[in-house]
């Protein structure tokens, strides 16, 4: 009988070692230096870890053939799962070239941040297509609804401080991280859209683009977005957001009578960016805001910059509960079990291809 609980109890011990302990995952990051990501690159190695898994991370630094490059080396070194947040986001032809990587080595691959493409029904038709991988994000939609909101609340709320040369319209800049980003697409339209369902309703008229000669710009299946200034580098970085109002101010500004008075930016490190360009030229400074600045992800920075007057809003991207989600979907591909085991409330596995954790808003 002794020997019986014995043989039980190591079985036990193997069986429950085999599904928490892993030699190996590759964790492939699109850029060290973003830094809502290295928040969340903090939360999920030390999840990873908790959960008996070794994570080797690797920094892209924004260039797709050095990502491609160390996720090839880790399947042939022998890693047991790739988790990549895409350099080239929205690139389908690229993830498809990642997820091929999985499938010739049968090994899980979970992509995560950066969505696979810009159609959701691609999206979905990918992760079909291999049953061992998934994406890990949040609802593109909804940051750009909430800043919209935001926006909408604080215009209608504070219209004629805003509108600084008395023309009755609000003039806004919109700083879009990157082209091709499906976060970036619909925060850029989403975020005017509602605000300017808001000022409808207040019987105000709608944002008008500080640049009257500005050309259209358009999303990458042609479908028309809306007017927006793009970085160049797709680095979403505190230097673009910084040096593009820096520029816009020496032709557009209160003595020109043609000031922008509203700064919309797709994630903190822009707005935080756009605010030094406004402080240098007076602006927001000493707890007075004088231009409106929202952005995204509630980074400690931006969270700062509301505290101090700066700033108006961002929109909550919660670091740790995607680092976390991350990790925690990761263990169970590797486990064979349900991918939802274990995660917080709110994050859900939504229409077969996604786990998405939510976003909330922040003003402070």
């Amino acid at each position: 009988m002794k020997k019986i609980l014995a043989l039980t109890l190591a079985l036990a011990f193997v069986v429950c070692m085999s599904a928490t302990a892993f030699a190996d995952v590759t964790v492939s990051w699109y850029n060290y230096s973003d830094a809502f990501s290295s928040f969340v690159r903090e939360y999920a190695l030390a999840q990873y870890k908790e959960l008996g898994i070794e994570a080797n991370s690797k920094d892209s630094n924004n260039v797709q053939q050095t990502q491609n490059d160390d996720l090839q080396t880790a399947v042939t070194t022998g890693t047991e799962a790739l988790v990549v947040q895409m350099v080239d986001s929205g690139a389908l032809a690229t993830a498809k070239n990642i997820l091929q990587m999985g499938v010739d080595a049968g090994i899980p691959v979970v992509f995560f941040s950066r969505v696979m493409s810009t159609n959701n029904d691609e999206c979905k038709e990918f992760v079909a297509s291999y049953d061992k991988t998934i994406y890990v994000g949040t609802d593109p939609a909804e940051a750009g609804v909430y800043q919209g909101q935001m926006i909408g609340e604080y215009l209608v709320a504070n219209y004629d401080a805003c509108d600084l040369n008395g023309d009755g319209v609000i003039s806004y800049v919109m700083l879009k991280g990157d082209q091709a980003n499906q976060e970036a697409i619909y925060r850029t339209m989403y975020s005017v859209i509602y605000a300017n369902k808001a000022l409808e309703e207040a019987g105000k008229p709608a944002l008008k683009f500080y640049d009257d000669k500005a050309p259209m710009n358009y999303t990458a299946d042609g479908s028309e977005e809306g007017y927006y200034i793009v970085d160049p580098t797709a680095s979403w970085s505190q230097t673009f957001g910084n040096e593009t109002i820096t520029t816009i101010l020496a032709q557009y500004n209160e003595a020109n009578g043609n000031m922008p008075e509203l700064i919309i930016a797709n994630n903190d490190d822009m707005a935080i960016g756009a605010i030094k360009a406004l402080q240098v030229a007076g602006y927001n400074t000493d707890g007075s805001i004088v231009i409106p600045v929202f952005g995204v992800d509630a980074t400690d920075m931006a969270k700062e910059q509301i505290a101090s007057g700066a700033m108006i809003g961002t929109v909550e991207q919660s670091s740790k509960k995607l680092g976390e989600t991350v990790a925690k979907v990761t263990a169970n591909m590797l486990n064979g079990a349900e991918l939802t085991n274990g995660l917080d409330e709110g994050i859900e596995l939504r229409d077969g291809w996604q786990i998405v954790v939510p976003y909330g808003k922040y003003t402070g």
